[in-house]
């Protein structure tokens, strides 16, 4: 019976080729409304006078905290095998973040 239960909250979830390559990110704005939270990935080039959003994650609230804890813990995980994770002071970026708009 412990065995069936098992089974049944097991998810599957199918990775293809183009996703698993994934996407460099080396800066996310972050928005949100009442009813959800915006992520948006960018990849900013030294020098370069424009960056396009890479790609874009809406989250429900509850997710965006779930989405934090998990972040925090394997953080916490990394550091801990690795050393802390060194933050370093960058200059301001002015943005220019297209149209505003609510999603």
């Amino acid at each position: 019976m412990a065995e069936e239960k098992k089974k049944q909250k097991q998810i599957n979830i199918e990775l293809d080729e183009k996703t698993a390559e994934g996407i460099y990110s080396n800066l996310a704005i972050i928005n949100h409304s009442v009813s959800e939270f915006v992520v948006d990935f960018i990849s900013l080039m030294p020098g370069a006078p424009k960056a396009k959003v890479k790609s874009r994650i809406i989250l429900t609230p509850q997710h965006a905290k779930k989405l934090l804890k998990a972040l925090n813990d394997n953080v916490s995980r990394f550091e801990a095998a690795h050393g802390t994770i060194q933050d370093y002071e960058q200059p301001a970026i002015p943005l220019n973040f297209g149209p505003t708009g609510e999603a």
